[in-house]
């Protein structure tokens, strides 16, 4: 008999928290993702509100913090992924990290990062999703980032998916401005990426 999934499982602290303890983080490259590198790279707007949900070790909020950026947050439901990265960046505003699950947190922003985070949750729980994140964000604001093109696991994560199945999704919300399998993903996942710049329809 097949695994049975409930929405609130894999948003559950103590599976996340056992992940860090136990090292069986295989979502966790060790540095910022070379298209995510590349898209911060070319923003001119310092003073962006950033929100990276799922932050887990946070390359990419270290990274953005020594690029210049001033107001940068990070959540994630794991209390131990969040001292983690408050060891390793301590000149990181304490009062800008947040540890609660994303469906309670509060909070408006010029720009949201997708990193591993939309496949670690269940898949009942994507329109929920979508609609956080449409609320999160100012009027305009991207979502950006990268979604797995690929079937993977259906019974734990990292859940996958479609293009055809992801534009369903967000269609409704948000305008399309890039939704198109990534040009340059890290080797273990190239061809497998779909890179997102989803805008919020006003």
């Amino acid at each position: 008999m097949g695994v049975v999934l409930t929405p609130i499982f894999f948003m559950d602290k103590n599976f996340w928290d056992s992940k860090y303890i136990n090292g069986t983080t295989g979502w966790d490259i060790g540095y910022v993702s070379t298209p995510l590198k590349e898209y911060f790279d070319q923003l001119d707007n310092k003073g962006y509100k950033i929100l990276i949900p799922g932050a887990g070790n946070g390359y990419e909020a270290s990274y953005l913090l020594r690029c210049g950026f001033k107001n940068i947050h990070i959540l994630d439901i794991s209390e131990i992924a969040t001292k983690n990265f408050i060891k390793r960046n301590p000149d990181f505003p304490v009062k800008n990290i947040h540890t609660l699950n994303f469906f309670d947190f509060k909070g408006e922003y010029d720009l949201i990062i997708e990193q591993t985070f939309f496949c670690a949750l269940n898949p009942d729980l994507r329109w929920k999703y979508v609609e956080k994140m449409f609320q999160l964000l100012k009027p305009g604001g991207k979502l950006v980032g990268l979604l797995f093109d690929d079937e993977l696991n259906s019974d734990h994560p990292p859940f996958g998916g479609s293009k055809n199945e992801y534009e369903e999704l967000f269609k409704n919300k948000f305008s399309f401005k890039v939704f198109s399998e990534c040009f340059n993903s890290i080797p273990p996942r190239q061809g497998r990426e779909l890179f997102i710049n989803l805008v919020k329809v006003k």
